[in-house]
């Protein structure tokens, strides 16, 4: 246990010892930016099933041919270049508060299902219509940039995001006619989630209207903190 906490101790005494520091260091600290604006090229189809009874192998059962309708139901479409995600599949006691009283009744089997495609696909609807056929669900979609896209932006944004800090730090060195400066320490602020604009929330049962949607660009954004030092 000693060893354990050993690397823990260190590090909670050197967090302070490198804020001393950076006290007697005179610093120019800046924050570099760089952004991208990028039309949606993934559509995601979020599905929730939920099934209770009073037997496990009675909700596991209705649950897992409900998932199967589905998957026979995008078979039947015809509909390209789509994946079938199924995850968090749980079993629970439905466990009932009344009164300030619980009473167990029976067990809720539920999993989520995801229906992964291109933005640009021309099947949305074919999916639209086979969720509708594989029985009462409900259905959110949503549209973002694919995890490979942002992947494949990810150095160019933060090459641009250090240049950007290195040009504001030196706008401050002319500025204050500091003669040189250099980089005492970089700091790269956790990748943020692109915001989902564009989402549909329908019955299956009430979504025989066509799905028309055009979704909006997203920003994809890096941001790093620069220390320099003069």
């Amino acid at each position: 246990m000693k060893l354990l906490l050993m690397p823990f101790f260190v590090l909670l005494m050197a967090v302070p010892a490198l804020a001393q520091d950076d006290l007697k260091i005179p610093l120019i600290e800046v924050e570099g930016f760089s952004e991208r604006k990028l039309a949606p090229d993934e559509a995601v189809f979020s599905i929730h099933l939920e099934e209770k009874s009073m037997k496990v192998n009675d909700a596991v059962k209705v649950l897992n041919t409900k998932s199967n309708n589905l998957a026979e139901a995008l078979k039947k479409a015809k509909i390209k270049d789509y994946k079938l995600v199924a995850d968090n599949y749980s079993v629970d006691i439905n466990r009932i508060y009344r009164s300030g009283y619980a009473r167990d009744s029976g067990y809720i089997a539920s999993q989520n299902l995801r229906i992964v495609t291109k933005s640009t696909n021309e099947d949305l609807q074919k999916i639209v219509e086979a969720i509708q056929g594989a029985g009462d669900m409900s259905f959110n979609l949503n549209f973002q940039v694919s995890e490979a896209t942002q992947k494949s932006l990810d150095d160019t944004l933060l090459v641009e995001a250090l240049k950007n800090a290195e040009s504001r730090a030196l706008l401050i060195s002319q500025t204050l006619n500091i003669k040189a400066i250099r980089v005492h320490r970089v700091t790269v602020n956790a990748d943020a989630i692109p915001y989902q604009k564009n989402q549909m929330l329908m019955r299956a049962e009430s979504a025989d209207a066509q799905v028309l949607i055009s979704p909006d660009e997203q920003s994809i954004q890096k941001r790093v903190y620069v220390k320099y030092t003069y």
